[in-house]
């Protein structure tokens, strides 16, 4: 540890707000006091986190290095000789590896939300808040800038001290190194996001001669000023504020849902050693010796101890802090620690919190994300990698043409989605004799549209007046396999 264990009197990020109960609070403390006051918001007070080593802590590192790797990294993989994920909106294509989707897919993108959606649901209501605490943007950017801050300013006390002192020369360069830091970093982020919209190797050369188009430089300016701002000065106040899932997550919560809870009948009534000492080995004292540890690491600059609070984004960096103080004093970890509502109160083993997994919320979530899930890996897996559309030619009904043939004229509208070209045939069914023009085989290049207008004709007396329904299909030449039809509408003029 850094630094030395502050006393509530020395801490000023400790101090505790008499008036105001934490919102949803049912901590040890709640109903203590007769009125409450909900402010809307508060002015920020700035909040220094002290730097907290832990198992928790650990994990919490382990998910920014890995989201990061794929955010940064995955712009320089290639793929069929182009960028494996790409999202070309200039030409309506997005490439995710070996899968071209195209704006007619988007069925795809909607399954994959609600699947990310009820993913959202079913974590929360199991585990709590660990997308804010572990993979969350805002969560893992302020973890990067805090660090470099660290790096540069120095430990909390040494941070608290220097924004006490006047400007200085060693005050002017660590600010500046400070954020230019940040504002590389910020930058990076932006053109590394911009990457994924514009080839990140066609990007690299316009960055050298500062030459981006002025939708590139608005989106990497704009992603960068986010950045910097959200992770370098506003920090909490976004989780607090901003974040709308902040406010909804307790429709997902229920007592039997993980939250970083603080075990009241086990540490209350809390004091310093040195106090409990005093009073002798037969004073009630908890096991909470009133360090403030768990406030000074907290990235929101909460008290876990009031109780579950909409503030608490679930980094468990508190418990790191209350482990570490645990094992100086010798008492068992666990007094912060990851629990249930109903676990805390009832006193229930880890056993019963498993037990109680199996409840109708959480396999009702289970059920549809799973359905949801089969049927988008089902449907990629047959999706066929050409599309047919029928255009009628709405400016000429069926005719008669020579020897009483009736020609109808049709517009095909063929979208090749494979990376590789392929020879198709068109052919119509429905009405016997019918022919297609021209008869030729079409040639497709790789994720190629091509519009192709055909008559199909129908020899003399066959088929009814009025409309008669009728199939195209296209057929590869090469793999009978792969096909597609679509039903159209063939009009015999009545006599």
């Amino acid at each position: 540890m850094e630094e030395a264990v502050m006393t509530p009197r020395q801490d000023k990020q400790g101090k505790q707000d008499k008036d105001a109960e934490p919102a949803g609070g049912s901590g040890p403390r709640q109903g203590k006091d007769e009125y409450a006051v909900i402010r809307m918001y508060e002015a920020r007070e700035q909040i220094y986190p002290r730097e907290i080593k832990g198992r928790y802590a650990s994990l919490r590192w382990l998910c920014v290095f890995l989201t990061q790797l794929v955010f940064y990294g995955m712009p320089w993989i290639n793929w069929n000789g182009r960028q494996a994920v790409l999202f070309d909106l200039a030409a309506r294509k997005f490439y995710l590896f070996g899968l071209v989707l195209w704006p007619q897919d988007f069925i795809w993108l909607a399954a994959l939300l609600i699947i990310c959606a009820f993913g959202l649901f079913l974590f929360t209501a199991v585990a709590g808040r660990v997308w804010c605490g572990y993979a969350c943007p805002q969560t893992v950017y302020t973890e990067i800038f805090m660090w470099i801050e660290r790096r540069i300013e120095g430990a909390r006390s040494a941070r608290m001290r220097l924004d006490r002192q006047p400007w200085s020369f060693e005050k002017l360069w660590r600010k500046s190194a400070k954020h230019l830091a940040w504002g590389a970093l910020a930058l990076w982020t932006g053109l590394s996001f911009v990457g994924y919209f514009s080839p990140m190797r066609e990007l690299l050369p316009e960055l050298a001669a500062f030459a981006f188009g002025p939708w590139e430089l608005f989106w990497i300016l704009f992603y960068a000023l986010a950045t910097y701002g959200n992770a370098g000065w506003m920090r909490e106040q976004v989780c607090k504020y901003m974040c709308p899932y902040a406010r909804f997550q307790s429709a997902m919560f229920d007592r039997d849902s993980l939250i970083i809870t603080y075990d009241g009948a086990r540490g209350e009534p809390r004091m310093p050693q040195a106090k409990a000492a005093r009073l002798g080995a037969g004073a009630p004292a908890g096991d909470c010796i009133d360090c403030t540890l768990c406030v000074q690491v907290c990235p929101t600059g909460i008290d876990i101890r009031e109780g579950l609070q909409y503030m608490c984004i679930g980094c468990a960096a508190c418990v790191d802090a209350c482990d570490s103080v645990m094992d100086k004093i010798k008492r068992p970890r666990g007094l912060i620690r990851y629990s249930t509502e109903n676990a805390v109160e009832q006193g229930l083993p880890a056993s019963a919190i498993r037990r109680r997994l199996l409840r109708p919320r959480i396999l009702i979530y289970t059920a549809i994300l799973g359905a949801v899930a089969a049927l988008f890996a089902g449907s990629l897996w047959v999706r066929t990698p050409v599309k047919l559309d029928v255009i009628r030619d709405r400016g000429s009904m069926g005719r008669e043409v020579e020897d009483g043939i009736i020609e109808n004229v049709y517009r095909l509208q063929i979208i090749n989605t494979d990376e590789r070209g392929h020879r198709y045939r068109i052919t119509a069914t429905g009405i016997a004799g019918l022919a297609v023009a021209p008869a030729d085989a079409i040639d497709i290049a790789a994720t190629q549209t091509l519009s192709v207008p055909v008559r199909v004709r129908a020899p003399h007396g066959a088929g009814e007046s009025g409309s008669n329904k009728i199939r195209f299909e296209l057929r590869d030449e090469e793999d009978p396999t792969l096909r597609v039809s679509e039903k159209a509408v063939f009009i015999v003029p009545r006599p």
